[in-house]
């Protein structure tokens, strides 16, 4: 969570990406933007649940009226901006439709919940949670169809060693890759993934980023770089056997934050990476 008063730059990752010519770069159609709230935290305190949970909870009603559309008519969807609880349009959209699975590429798990921790505050960091059900029903069960994707249909790649909630995910039946696996064998992790979510009982899947996948090294402009993470030859080994897959449907892209990479030498090896993985 960010400091008081502190607006994360990350809802201007798609601008960064953009400029830097992504969209012609893969051949893309744009999609236009869903707006997202104001990111309010001012009457915020823990215990309060999710902060900001009325207006992202009618964000994700909209963002999924938009996934939806396009994911209905057969096209592949790659969604720009914001931070992990993006992913809770497209988990929604994807109930609607039918039953799909994720592969949560992150450096943390997301896995957060009042059974596990003190209190909840930002959504990021309880974003594999609330997809799979866990937490408030304001945001795990709109239009009741929560839980949107089932522990049986998700795979979590990426988190460090030293990941706080690695343990209730196992424990929930969810694969695990640990990024220093998968930086031994990226292609493994991408086979061990596929054998998961390519399944016939499966309509397809999602694939979610947080660029913190990245080691801080590599990647520090984000709200929690850790060292321990995989390279970008690493990650796009990673990304394309999962991107190009039958079953796969799109792709989300968060937590790059523009305002920590002022000469915007970090958005340019990004939207290289993302480039290389989607051609």
């Amino acid at each position: 969570m960010p400091a008081a008063g502190v607006v994360p730059g990350c809802y201007k990752l798609a601008g960064a990406v953009r400029d830097r010519g992504f969209l012609g770069r893969v051949g893309a159609v744009d999609g236009g933007c869903v707006t997202p709230p104001r990111y309010d935290m001012h009457a915020w305190k823990p215990g309060d649940g999710v902060f900001n949970a009325a207006a992202m909870a009618a964000y994700t009603v909209r963002l999924a009226d938009r996934v939806a559309g396009c994911v209905a008519q057969g096209q592949f969807v790659v969604l720009l901006g914001g931070e992990c609880s993006n992913l809770l349009g497209p988990a929604l959209a994807l109930k609607r439709l039918g039953r799909y699975g994720v592969a949560y590429l992150d450096g943390h798990s997301d896995f957060r919940t009042v059974d596990n921790s003190p209190y909840v505050g930002a959504a990021g960091g309880e974003a594999l949670a609330l997809v799979t059900g866990r937490g408030q029903a304001d945001l795990t069960d709109l239009e009741g169809l929560g839980p949107y994707t089932r522990d049986t249909d998700a795979v979590l790649l990426g988190i460090r060693a030293d990941d706080e909630y690695v343990g209730d995910v196992e424990k929930a039946g969810i694969p695990v890759w640990p990024a220093a696996k998968i930086a031994d064998d990226p292609g493994a992790a991408a086979r061990g993934t596929l054998e998961r979510l390519e399944r016939d009982d499966l309509d397809g899947f999602w694939v979610h980023l947080d660029v913190d996948i990245l080691d801080a090294a590599i990647m520090p402009a984000v709200d929690s770089p850790d060292p321990g993470g995989i390279d970008h030859d690493q990650l796009r080994a990673l990304l394309r056997p999962l991107l190009a897959s039958p079953k796969c449907v799109g792709v989300d892209i968060g937590i790059f934050d523009p305002d920590l990479d002022p000469d915007g030498s970090y958005a340019t090896e990004l939207t290289d990476t993302l480039v290389a993985a989607l051609i």
